[in-house]
């Protein structure tokens, strides 16, 4: 193998490095490996969340790869927090913040032992972001492999998925369901390992980052207990030498048209809101320019096409037997939605990576481009007084482009399921949730155990939401987030009261609050946030240095 000028030969070469190799020796290298790329393999494996469950097996496989193609693993860990399961909780507040952790966490190692190359395996859904971030701070050969999605689970003969768990909270808050029901649905949502199988955050992220082209295409969207996974594993480790033999890095991928073809691939599939958060922080630590006006812009000119849930008919496992990831690529490829020179990290360009892409006889995922879903992608970036530095909804399956009503205003998402539960919500409401931004949170929790529960009492299709916190990619509706600037920065959100009036208008782009400028001036100076006691920790310290949602949600300095 030629191979270029090794990084790894500070940390291992000469007879002053004797010390290092003997402590290697301890954990079984030898000599040969000593001569060989070191590849760190980045695991984000727990076992307190499905996501990622089975990520150990994975990590083996990937190790076979590397080793088969000359270079040398060395595998390590770090965290993960999952938003299903401490989503409602104050323990949804360490998500986001997690994200940073886990791209610190990755560069600190890499940069510590002198990888060569870096595998990035990832699972639930800020460990995806938090992956790619920290490769495009090292700029290394180094891509990210997705564990794959959960297989969706069967209840009454209909495939569910959480979503439908949490919407089932709802139901039963509304008396809808019995609680032998609400039983049977959690008991059967979550058949085995793997992410969330709707087209939720940790779904849209993979099928991003397969455009970006950081992920080999079709690598991600093979579900995490299909058997093929393992051979995938085994593929990215064998490719991640061939990029250290290439010197192809991070950063020669994550180029602006990859953002851009990334954008393009969340809208086309209905995705996340979270995406906008993820891409503009991957963008920052790319040193690439990308603002929330990038979105508007694309999402204007792309079609939706995959039928996917959470406003859909289908999960994750049914856009990869349909043709993946691959197939609605090649639909905007061919629409010229999407950029196809761009490189990836397996050699070749977007374009040739799904030029004989296989689409299943009669698969109905994915829709011709000429007969989309919609004409237009789902994300918006509404601006207006309430939001002068913007906030994104998300409308792909919704038929609602207008909404105006009177504000119900809560200072925690506690505080409005507790209303909820409580039967204070009518039609026509608009639920403002405030100081869940991330300095105001602190970490930005998603609002889903407020939005799940209205939809599932019926009300989804008659309020509207707005909030400074965020959304989880299985919420549905006109809900507004991220808005900034967030209430404890002194956004106008701040100024908001019971009862005043809230309109969302999509077709303008705007979302307002019926006050006066110099009303909502003297309402936020008399305005004061709720008092969050914090633990001087992790979450103090992220409260210090997190930068706007509009910015990416990122801490100063990472």
């Amino acid at each position: 193998m030629k191979l270029p000028m090794l990084r790894s030969r500070q940390l291992l070469e000469g007879p002053a490095r004797a010390p290092a190799r003997a402590m290697l020796r301890a954990v079984g290298l030898e000599d040969e490996d000593f001569e060989r790329p070191l590849i760190g393999i980045a695991n984000t494996w727990t076992d307190t969340t499905p996501c990622n469950s089975h990520l150990r097996g994975l990590a083996d496989a990937v190790r076979e790869g590397i080793r088969e193609a000359g270079g040398t693993p060395l595998e390590f860990n770090t965290i993960a927090v999952s938003d299903g399961i401490t989503m409602g909780t104050s323990g949804m507040r360490a998500s986001l913040i997690s994200r940073e952790v886990i791209a610190d966490s990755i560069e600190l190692m890499s940069r510590g032992y002198l990888f060569d190359g870096v595998v990035a395996l990832s699972g639930c859904d800020k460990t995806i972001p938090g992956t790619v971030m920290a490769l495009a701070r090292l700029d290394r050969p180094s891509l990210m492999l997705y564990g794959g999605s959960i297989q969706a689970g069967m209840h009454n003969g209909q495939p569910i998925t959480i979503q439908d768990v949490f919407e089932a909270v709802g139901a039963h808050a509304a008396g809808r369901i019995d609680d032998e029901e609400l039983k049977a649905i959690e008991e059967a949502a979550c058949p085995g390992a793997g992410a969330c199988g709707g087209q939720f955050t940790a779904n849209t992220m993979a099928t991003v980052f397969e455009a970006m082209g950081i992920s080999p295409m079709g690598s991600g969207s093979v579900p995490a207990t299909d058997p093929a996974k393992m051979d995938v594993a085994r593929e990215c480790g064998r490719l991640v030498v061939a990029l250290v033999e290439s010197g192809l890095t991070a950063r020669q991928i994550l180029t602006r048209a990859a953002l851009e073809n990334g954008i393009a691939l969340a809208v086309a599939t209905g995705g996340s809101t979270n995406s906008v958060l993820h891409l503009l922080a991957v963008a920052r630590e790319a040193g690439v320019e990308l603002s929330l006006d990038d979105f508007n812009r694309i999402s204007a000119k792309t079609p939706v096409l995959a039928d996917m849930k959470p406003w859909g008919r289908f999960n994750a496992p049914d856009l990869h037997a349909a043709g993946g990831v691959a197939l609605v690529t090649r639909r905007l490829l061919d629409a010229g939605c999407v950029a196809g020179e761009t490189p990836t990290v397996t050699g070749r360009t977007l374009a040739e990576e799904v030029a004989e892409v296989q689409e299943a006889p009669g698969q109905e995922v994915v829709r011709p481009i000429e007969d989309p879903l919609k004409a237009r992608g789902g994300l918006y970036i509404l601006r207006g007084n309430l939001a002068p530095d913007g906030c994104v909804l998300k409308a792909a399956g919704l038929e609602r482009g207008f909404h105006s009503g009177p504000a119900r205003v809560f200072d925690s998402e506690e505080d409005a399921f507790q209303a909820f539960q409580e039967g204070v919500f009518k039609e026509g409401d608009v639920v403002v949730i405030r100081c869940e931004g991330p300095r105001g949170g602190p970490g930005m929790r998603e609002m889903l155990a407020v939005t799940a529960a209205l939809a599932g009492a019926g009300l989804g299709s008659s309020v509207a939401l707005l909030t400074d916190g965020r959304f989880s990619g299985a919420t549905h509706g006109l809900m507004a987030g991220h808005v900034s600037p967030e209430a404890v920065e002194g956004g106008p959100i701040a100024a908001v009261r019971d009862g005043d009036t809230i309109t969302l208008d999509l077709a303008e782009g705007t979302v307002s609050l019926d006050l006066s400028a110099e009303d909502i001036t003297r309402r936020i100076s008399e305005w004061t946030a709720p008092i969050k006691p914090l633990p001087d920790g992790v979450l103090s310290k992220y409260a210090r240095l997190v930068s706007s949602a509009s910015e990416g949600a990122v801490t100063v300095g990472s």
